[in-house]
Formats: structure tokens, C-alpha cells, sequence
């Protein structure tokens, strides 16, 4: 047989086996009961379940009970909706009958909603010199600061140039004092270490 790929009528992409025939391929959005597509996500649906029975719930809820496959799909077929296996590891297996087109549009807008719930925690960068002047340590401290009260994590960077390369301690009393600084709202993520030619430290929210 010829495996083909194609959209079926509720807009699933899905590759399958056809039969070296003249005439048409009906998938779900064709005529009823001559062929269902299966899922392209990892839920099993309508021919993919192998189980010989499972537990089935009806569209509006009602439970009905176990029952082979064959009949569960039946049943499903004739009201133009879709098996789904909702608990593949549940002893039968439970499957629901439901448009897979519509539970996968409600699913994906669930997931979006929950994306826009998530707080995104990014890296702000804080860049200071070895001979930095208290008015900007103070300026810098308030930034991060700010960073840090919003959730984000702050690295903090000495840069040396020319011979600075020959007293980088000196980096390391100026992370001191910046952490200090701030200590009411930051801690030390990953403790100063050089990375070329500037030393990086990297601070956290305070828990």
C-alpha cells in the first residue's frame, strides 16, 4: 500500500496507508463512517486504540460504563464525533466521545491562557568597572535592584582592560560591595569567576 499525506476536513495533517484504488479517500470531514482520522498529537483516538474494552464517557458527561472498543467507536461514529483515550494508563483505559477538532482548539487556548499566566524570568545585565565612582555603584545597585523586586535575575559584570588584567581582586572587592548593597533584596545565584577578561557574578531574588 501507499502511504500518503494529507489534511483531513477538521484540519489534521496526518500521513496514512491507502489502498491502490480508483476513488475517493473520505476522511472525518467527508461522508460519515468511511474513514476517521487519527490524532497528531499523543492521545490515541478512534482506530488507534488497541484496547480490546474501555470505559467510555458520553459528550454531555454520562457515563457509560465499559464496553468493548468496537463498540465504543460505534457509538461515537453515529453521532459524528470522535473516541478519545482521555486515560490511557487507567485499568480499562477511560475514553471520551467528543469532536477532536473542537477539544484540540479548547486545549491549545487553554495552554495559551495558562502561557500568558507564566512569568517569564529573564537575565538582566548590570556592568560595572574596577574604579567605579559611588555614585554610579549607587545608581547600578538601584537598577538591579529593581530587576531583582520584578522577578528577574541580574549578572553583574567587572570589565578590565590593559593592565586592570594584573589586580582582578580588585573586581571581586567591587561585586562585594554591590551585593552588600542590595542584600535586603538579592543573593548570590553563582558566586564571581572569571569569564575573559571581566569577572561575572550572578544574583537572585531573595527568597
Amino acid at each position: 500500500m501507499q502511504r500518503v499525506d494529507i489534511v483531513c476536513g477538521r484540519g489534521c495533517g496526518v500521513s496514512v496507508y491507502i489502498a491502490d484504488f480508483y476513488g475517493p479517500l473520505f476522511c472525518c470531514g467527508g461522508f460519515k463512517n468511511i474513514w476517521r482520522c487519527p490524532t497528531i498529537s499523543e492521545l490515541l483516538i478512534n482506530e488507534e486504540i488497541r484496547e480490546r474494552e474501555v470505559r467510555v464517557i458520553d459528550a454531555d458527561g454520562t457515563q457509560l460504563g465499559i464496553m468493548p472498543t468496537k463498540e465504543a467507536l460505534r457509538i461515537a461514529q453515529e453521532k459524528d464525533l470522535d473516541l478519545i483515550n482521555i486515560a490511557p494508563q487507567a485499568k480499562p483505559p477511560v475514553c471520551k466521545i467528543l469532536d477532536y477538532g473542537k477539544y484540540r482548539f479548547e486545549q491549545a487556548k487553554r495552554e495559551k491562557e495558562a502561557k500568558k499566566k507564566q512569568k517569564v524570568i529573564e537575565i538582566k545585565e548590570v556592568r560595572l568597572s574596577p574604579n567605579i565612582e559611588d555614585h554610579d555603584m549607587n545608581t547600578k545597585a538601584k537598577m538591579a535592584a529593581k530587576f531583582l523586586q520584578n522577578g528577574d535575575k541580574v549578572k553583574v559584570s567587572v570589565r578590565f582592560r590593559g593592565r586592570e588584567m594584573t589586580r582582578t581582586e580588585v573586581g571581586r572587592v567591587v561585586l562585594d560591595q554591590f551585593v552588600q548593597s542590595i542584600a535586603d533584596v538579592a543573593e548570590v545565584e553563582k558566586p564571581p569567576k572569571m569569564e575573559g577578561r571581566s569577572m561575572v557574578m550572578f544574583l537572585m531574588p531573595k527568597r
